[in-house]
């Protein structure tokens, strides 16, 4: 086997592990059975990627304008009980003005989720910590401000979306909204209590909940 070979072989499967896009498709464009049934944008989490991932992340957006925002939480394995280890969360939002800004400085790495994005990756215990700011709903009015949300597990090839993190005073989020809500890795209905110059709201994540395809 020519050493040109294998290196083509390694990049393939390299690519092909690093990529929630990776997966065959059905005739007429439908995903085959992935963890999730599919993650449009998820592979984005690969983007700018830091090499060393924490339980705690800071935004951009806490040193710009907007209500402060504190998200904390646990995630548990599908047993609802066990802190999952070793399980990243990437999330993206828009700012204030509902806008998925780019980054005014150079040298940023520009994607379409925009510059208020990160990682936390979890410890033994589960448990993670976001600060953000309170992100704006989208000029149109037609759904919640929200924070997006993907999974990668560490034995999991597929990377997954769970329930966008949505806000219960929220005058957008009607009773309609509500009941479209999925449930995927439990309920991503923050209630947030405001502290001193911070809102400060609570979700633990349960892997697999609602998820399709999820292994047993």
């Amino acid at each position: 086997m020519s050493k040109f070979f294998k290196l083509t072989v390694c990049l393939f499967l390299f690519a092909t592990f690093f990529s929630c896009q990776g997966q065959t498709q059905r005739p007429g464009g439908s995903l085959t059975d992935e963890v999730g049934g599919g993650c449009d944008g998820c592979e984005l989490m690969y983007k700018g990627t830091p090499r060393s991932i924490d339980n705690v992340d800071t935004s951009a957006g806490w040193f710009e304008t907007g209500q402060k925002l504190l998200i904390t939480g646990i995630v548990y394995r599908k047993d609802g009980v066990t802190p999952a280890d070793e399980t990243i969360l990437y999330y993206w939002q828009t700012d204030q003005t509902g806008h998925y800004a780019p980054a005014k400085a150079t040298g940023e790495i520009k994607t379409v989720h925009g510059h208020l994005r990160g990682w936390v990756k979890t410890g033994p215990d589960g448990r993670y910590s976001i600060y953000t700011i309170r992100p704006g709903a989208y000029p149109t009015g037609d759904s919640p401000a929200h924070i997006h949300v993907a999974v990668k597990e560490p034995h999991l090839m597929d990377v997954y979306y769970i329930d966008d993190m949505i806000f219960d005073d929220d005058p957008l989020l009607t009773k309609e909204q509500r009941q479209k809500l999925e449930n995927r890795g439990g309920s991503g209905i923050l209630a947030p209590k405001q502290e001193i110059g911070v809102q400060v709201a609570h979700r633990d994540i349960m892997l697999g909940l609602n998820i399709p395809n999820y292994p047993e």
